[in-house]
Formats: structure tokens, C-alpha cells, sequence
């Protein structure tokens, strides 16, 4: 079952929530999502979390989910898979009450013998040359940035009036860049996104119906609600390229760790966040555990801060979800008024960009990352969106040199796949038709 909706997302979440089911049919599991929706939240849903209007709508809807009622997990540390089917047992009910789960407990053996016959073969086998997503009538290009270095720090000056003038304290300024794609294999160009950007909130998700494909290497949590209630935010702020020696990256570790302009940027986000989770959490369970910490990934540096409370008892996982999205990270503080000022100034709607990637579970359960360190590919072209945060303490020049530096890897890796693509394709096109992986 696929959901996609640019109408009151939120809405069709709250359902989950009155689904029944037995917990101990899933004790002992590892993991929060038991089955649920799968899919994402785009940043124009900010107007169904009391947050300003959209000044331009988005072509690529607002949310898309998946209902995933059969699942395969995977631990990749233990090496341990798990499989699980869901199914309504009133309506595989006779009337002695036995249960007819034949067709859910058919694709349960079948799935493990795949699994099996999988793990017997050759690891790094070649994808499907075939999955392709893209428009045999774009001709190929490289990416092009919405907005020129000059108008981008005008625009960062015009940041730095608002906030003289007390409208802000930080504004999250973004851009995008676009380029038409030909034939660009999507599933591949995840995993080589994932390969050159490893991180721990990557995401690949392909809605065949819209045209549309999503491959994120996001390191940041937007926001996470576990079995436990306990909810959980691990906003980045800051950001620096990794060094070219050992001597040199520890260097700009230490730069980052110690920089005042990065400390002003995450410690405002991180009260932003606490005010959030205060909406929703029991008095007095907010904290800070991780305070600026400086995470290590294979291009960049980041801050990164993490902050835990107690979700209240009378509330549901989507009173959390509207009280925080989108994560302020990608907005500014204070955030109402930050979201007003910066749609007046970008140039297109965000759209999956600064949205959130995740699921929401049977069990009340949610994990959402942060949609950065992105590429879309939608209706014959990849955009990238990418952007920092504006303080006080901002220089425009190296605001300008920080989104690039952001945007490098995800523009890099489709210009490589669109490469490889472009020498494997056959000369004849005549036949082809744009397909995606289903």
C-alpha cells in the first residue's frame, strides 16, 4: 500500500495509532518498528505544525508512505536477519475461529529461502542494469545552482539585517541545485552515495508511482520516540571539511570543537529543541546529555548535541512529531518567525529537502532522520539541496563556501553514475522507456 498525500499527512498518520495489536507476539525483538508506515515528511508539511503558509508549493508531494506489512531487518553488526509479516486475524478468521494465515506464512518460508540462497552467492553482485529512473529526452548536464555566489551572499547579508534588527538569532538559509538526468540507475547511485558518505540515517526509498527516488547519507536525527517513551533529538550544527593528513584533520577538528561561531549555532538549536520537547515531555525530563560534540564522518566534521525527555503519557507519537517538525536545525530560532523570513527569501519550496525521513510504527514507535546529504531524482532531474545556519558571528564568503562543501559529495556521485550510465547504454534508444526499481 502506497500513501502520498499534500493534504493533512499528519491525519492519515494518527491512524496507526488506533490500530490493536499483541505485544508479545513481537517480545524479544531488538528493534522499535514492527510494521508501519515507511516513507517521508516533506518540509512543506510545516503548515499542518502550526507553522507559517508555503509561499510556493512543491512539485513532489508532501509526504509519501509506505504500509509495510512484511519486512525483512537486518542487524549488519550481529549479522542476525528477521523477518516478520503482519495480518488482520479477524479477517483470516472461520467461523470455529481458526486462524487461515497461509498466504503470510507462504511468503515468511519463501523470504527465508531467498535469504538463504542470497547469502550462499557471491557478494557485490551487479544491480540490474535494467532499474533505471530518469527521461530519454533530457540531455545530459551539470548541476546548476538556484542561486548565483553573488546573490547567495546578498542573501546572507539580508540574514544578518534581520538578525541585527532582533527579527532572529539564526536563520537556516538553503539553496538547491538541479540538473536533468538520463538514465540514471537509483539504487546504485545510493549505494555509491552511501559508500563515499557513510552515516548513520541513510535512507533509500523509490515511489515508482510518482517517478520519484530518494537517496539519503543523512548524519542527523531529527527526531526518535522508543518503546520506553523516551524521545530523543540529535540536532547538527556545525560543519567542516576532514583533513588531508592526520596532523591537519585533527587540526580542524579542534577548529570546529573550539569555534565560537559553531558553539553560538548549535547552543541556540539546542534550546530551540528543548523548548519542543518541553511541549510534549514530563516536566522536568528534558535534558542535554551531549552537549557540541564534535562527530567524525568520512568528509566532514559536524556538532552534534543530543536531547532526551520523557514523552507524557495522555500524548500521542504525532502530538510529538507536530510539536518539533521540521527540526529546527533546518529553520533557525525562534522558528515561526525564522520559516516567515526564509521563504521569503528562497527562491523555490524545499520540498523533500529538510523534511524527514523514517517510519512510524504498530508499537507507537518512531524514528526520523533529518533530509540532508541528499539527492532526488524526480521526473528527469536530480536536485541537491544544502545550506548552514546564519548567526551574528557569520561571514558570507564562508557561509557560501560551507553549502558547497555540503552539497560536494551527493552533486559528485550523480555526475559518476550519470557517467557510468551515459558508457553503458546502448546507442539505440529508440525502445527505451523510463522505468524505475519496484
Amino acid at each position: 500500500l502506497l500513501v502520498s498525500s499534500n493534504y493533512s499527512m499528519i491525519h492519515i498518520l494518527q491512524e496507526i495509532q488506533s490500530i490493536k495489536y499483541n505485544e508479545e507476539d513481537f517480545e524479544g525483538l531488538p528493534f522499535d518498528f514492527h510494521g508501519g508506515f515507511v516513507g517521508y515528511l516533506g518540509y512543506g508539511l510545516k503548515v499542518e505544525c502550526d507553522a507559517s503558509s508555503n509561499k510556493a508549493k512543491s512539485s513532489t508531494p508532501d509526504a509519501c508512505f509506505f504500509f509495510a506489512d512484511n519486512l525483512v531487518a537486518i542487524d549488519h553488526n550481529s549479522g542476525d536477519v528477521y523477518i516478520l509479516s503482519l495480518y488482520d486475524e479477524y479477517s483470516l478468521s472461520n467461523g470455529n475461529g481458526m486462524h487461515h494465515n497461509t498466504t503470510h506464512t507462504s511468503w515468511l518460508l519463501e523470504t527465508e529461502k531467498r535469504l538463504l540462497r542470497m547469502a550462499a552467492m557471491s557478494p557485490g553482485l551487479p544491480i540490474n542494469g535494467k532499474s533505471l529512473i530518469g527521461s530519454s529526452n533530457v540531455n545530459k548536464q551539470s548541476f546548476v545552482v538556484e542561486k548565483s555566489k553573488d546573490q547567495y551572499i546578498k542573501d546572507v547579508r539580508s540574514c544578518l539585517d534581520y538578525i541585527r534588527d532582533g527579527e532572529s538569532y539564526e536563520l537556516c538559509l538553503t539553496t538547491r541545485m538541479r540538473r536533468g538526468i538520463e538514465y540514471i540507475n537509483a539504487l546504485q547511485l545510493y549505494l555509491q552515495l552511501r559508500k563515499q558518505n557513510p552515516a548513520p540515517y541513510a535512507a533509500w526509498l523509490n515511489f515508482s508511482s510518482e517517478n520519484l527516488s530518494i537517496c539519503c547519507s543523512s548524519p542527523e536525527r531529527f527526531l526518535r520516540l522508543d518503546q520506553n517513551a523516551v524521545l530523543e533529538a540529535k540536532p547538527i550544527k556545525g560543519t567542516i571539511a576532514r583533513g588531508r593528513t592526520p596532523e591537519e584533520d585533527e587540526c580542524l577538528r579542534l577548529q570546529l570543537k573550539y569555534s565560537e561561531k559553531d558553539q553560538a549555532e548549535n547552543l541556540m538549536i539546542v534550546d530551540l529543541l528543548r523548548n519542543d520537547l518541553g511541549k510534549v515531555c514530563e516536566p522536568g525530563s528534558v535534558h542535554v546529555p551531549r552537549l557540541m560534540d564534535v562527530e567524525s564522518y568520512k568528509s566532514v566534521h559536524t556538532m552534534v548535541s543530543t536531547i532526551r525527555g520523557t514523552k507524557k503519557p495522555d500524548l500521542s507519537p504525532v502530538d510529538c512529531i507536530k510539536a518539533a517538525f521540521p527540526g529546527g536545525s533546518m529553520t533557525g530560532a525562534p522558528k515561526v518567525r525564522s520559516m516567515e523570513i526564509l521563504d521569503a527569501l528562497e527562491s523555490s519550496p524545499r520540498g523533500i529537502y529538510s523534511g524527514s525521513i523514517g517510519f512510524f510504527s504498530y508499537n507507537r514507535t518512531f524514528d526520523l532522520n533529518i533530509v540532508i546529504r541528499t539527492v532526488v531524482l524526480h521526473d528527469g532531474e536530480a536536485s541537491v539541496g544544502a545550506g548552514g545556519a546564519i548567526v551574528a558571528l557569520s561571514d558570507p564568503e564562508a557561509e557560501y563556501a560551507e553549502m558547497m562543501l555540503k552539497a560536494r559529495t551527493p552533486t559528485r556521485v550523480v555526475e559518476e553514475c550519470s557517467q557510468q550510465a551515459a558508457a553503458h547504454s546502448s546507442p539505440d534508444r529508440s525502445d527505451s522507456v523510463r522505468t524505475t526499481i519496484s
